[in-house]
């Protein structure tokens, strides 16, 4: 079980932030103590601990960022739109749009206490309580696509069209705009996905954007999870780019470095082979198959490398969350480009 690193929040303004809570939060009170969760790279996270009890908060980095990069009002929307239904999520408290307080936007939710596993192989499991985890892990995202758009009062959550076609468009922006050296498969790969992009099925979700293992709460005795987290990359789009990059993480070597399960026997550890993930997926889902996945695969890959990119460009602004590893996790985007390119040549 993966158990988030934290170290203390000085970076955080906690006497302007506790003013404004105590006018903001109903029933919050003081004094309020920070930790900063060290995983992650995107929008800093902390542990707050008040007299009044514990929230977590997520805020927007300092300093210049990409334009509609690090959006915490739509993750905050979104989780509050989400509230009650089959997709678990915390409890929003708080927003906050107004930069003079901390420095940048920033929400309060609850701290949903439950286990983290940043491992795939979840080493210290059994195959029963594996299985368990992995049909959760199936259930949850085909939850997170049968929400009712409509209902939840989503429906502008994202714009219509070829959800494709305007991400590649997107992540093609963002990557140029934090190149930081030539990468020719990214670009092989870029020129590939932009001229491969399937016609629009229809199919219009809401899909998370960042959906993997790691980013779920599961309950402390059993396989139920208690949270979906991370909601930053959310959208209206199609369901196939979660699914697939889940996958995609999962073709990457097991370990801390790669976190991924090439060459694992996955039938010992109780851990479903791809196609039957996606079988089980497909049959929540009333789908018979998935024709050309390998085009979906190739774009996860492609997505990831785009992001990593952005990481590397902020940990050498300054800007990152963890400037350390955010360099080393630019080293890998040569390698998901490639993995792009065999997803692509393969079908």
């Amino acid at each position: 079980m993966g158990v988030p690193l934290m170290t203390p929040g000085t970076d955080l303004d906690l006497t302007a932030l506790g003013s404004w809570l105590e006018g903001a939060l109903p029933g919050f009170k003081g004094p309020l103590k920070a930790e900063k969760f060290n995983r992650g790279q995107s929008n800093p996270t902390f542990r707050l601990s008040a007299a009044s009890g514990d929230y977590v908060l997520r805020r927007k980095p300092p300093g210049v960022l990409l334009k509609s990069a690090h959006a915490v009002e739509r993750e905050f929307r979104v989780q509050k739109a989400l509230a009650g239904s089959d997709v678990p999520v915390a409890r929003m408290h708080v927003l906050c749009e107004d930069d003079s307080v901390i420095g940048s936007a920033f929400y309060v939710m609850d701290l949903v206490r439950g286990r983290n596993f940043d491992e795939p192989r979840l080493p210290d499991l059994d195959p029963q309580t594996r299985r368990g985890i992995y049909d959760e892990l199936n259930r949850v995202l085909a939850a997170i696509h049968g929400i009712d758009l409509e209902a939840r009062e989503l429906a502008d959550y994202g714009p219509g069209g070829n959800y494709y076609r305007r991400q590649i468009d997107r992540w093609t922006k963002q990557y140029r705009a934090s190149e930081t050296g030539p990468i020719p498969a990214m670009d092989e790969l870029i020129a590939w996905l932009d001229a491969n992009v399937p016609e629009d099925d229809g199919r219009r979700t809401l899909v998370h954007g960042d959906y993997r293992i790691d980013n779920l709460l599961f309950a402390v005795d059993g396989p139920a999870c208690v949270a979906v987290l991370d909601w930053e990359l959310s959208t209206i789009g199609h369901p196939f780019a979660d699914l697939a990059a889940l996958i995609m993480q999962w073709q990457h070597p097991p370990g801390t470095e790669g976190r991924g399960l090439a060459g694992v026997d996955r039938k010992s550890l109780g851990i479903p082979e791809d196609q039957d993930f996606i079988d089980a997926y497909c049959a929540r889902m009333g789908l018979t198959g998935i024709p050309g996945f390998g085009f979906y695969l190739a774009f996860a890959f492609f997505r990831m490398g785009a992001i990593l990119q952005g990481v590397k460009k902020r940990a050498l602004d300054g800007n990152a969350s963890n400037p350390e590893l955010g360099l080393k996790l630019g080293e890998s985007v040569p390698h998901y480009a490639a993995g792009g390119l065999k997803a692509a040549r393969q079908g």
